[in-house]
């Protein structure tokens, strides 16, 4: 008995920590403090799965530590949904990283040597809120700034700042669907084109082009 306790024991004590999945319900408690390195992802998403047992790897070397989170969330979850579309989410997995309140894109390689020495070389305390010794000066009076503004002021200020990238996401999405009706018109134009030419004999034509040339002259 006391030997399978043992053995239980060791067990437990070898596997790896727990993946920390966040949602919009734990993010602050498990982000608060510590530089983070997050894979936004779709269950059916077939580049998430792909990568999924690296970035596993990559969340257990990370687990545990006090000022470093490598960490994932659902973007299909309930309470995952609400943090990919603050942060921009469009396409899985989308990686991002740095200070929780400010995340920035992962735009490395993938593999998990490039994401292994990107966290180890970037997962550190950064300027922040939470961080200002680290910040240089212009960073910190930004920030002080910011903090001697009242509450509904500094709101009236984000929901600005918010609606601009609401108004040039509708700009986008605009301009891609005129590109799509004039490529939809350009289409038609040349297939309109390429079957009138066909029905005025091309075909026969390079038939005639093709055919061996006689002498002209008829066989008796």
């Amino acid at each position: 008995m006391k030997l399978a306790t043992s053995f239980a024991l060791l067990l437990t004590a070898a596997a790896p920590g727990a993946a920390i999945e966040l949602t919009s319900d734990n993010y602050d408690a498990e982000t608060s403090g510590k530089t983070v390195f997050l894979k936004m992802y779709a269950p059916w998403c077939g580049h998430c799965k792909k990568m999924k047992p690296d970035w596993d790897k990559l969340m257990a070397k990370f687990d545990g530590s006090a000022t470093q989170l490598v960490a994932d969330v659902d973007c299909t979850s309930d309470g995952g949904k609400p943090v990919c579309d603050a942060n921009g989410v469009r396409g899985f997995p989308t990686l991002k990283w740095g200070d929780p309140t400010d995340l920035q894109d992962y735009e490395g390689g993938r593999s998990l040597d490039e994401l292994t020495k990107f966290a180890e070389e970037n997962l550190k305390p950064v300027c922040s809120v939470n961080n200002m010794d680290l910040c240089d000066a212009a960073k910190k009076a930004e920030i002080e700034k910011y903090m001697a503004m009242d509450s509904a002021a500094l709101e009236k200020l984000v929901a600005g700042e918010e609606q601009k990238i609401e108004d040039a996401e509708a700009h986008f999405k605009a301009e891609v669907n005129k590109l799509q009706e004039k490529y939809t018109a350009l289409s038609e134009e040349k297939d309109n084109t390429v079957a009138e030419v066909k029905a005025a004999g091309l075909g026969l034509m390079k038939s005639v082009l093709k055919a061996p040339k006689g002498d002209g002259k008829d066989e008796l």
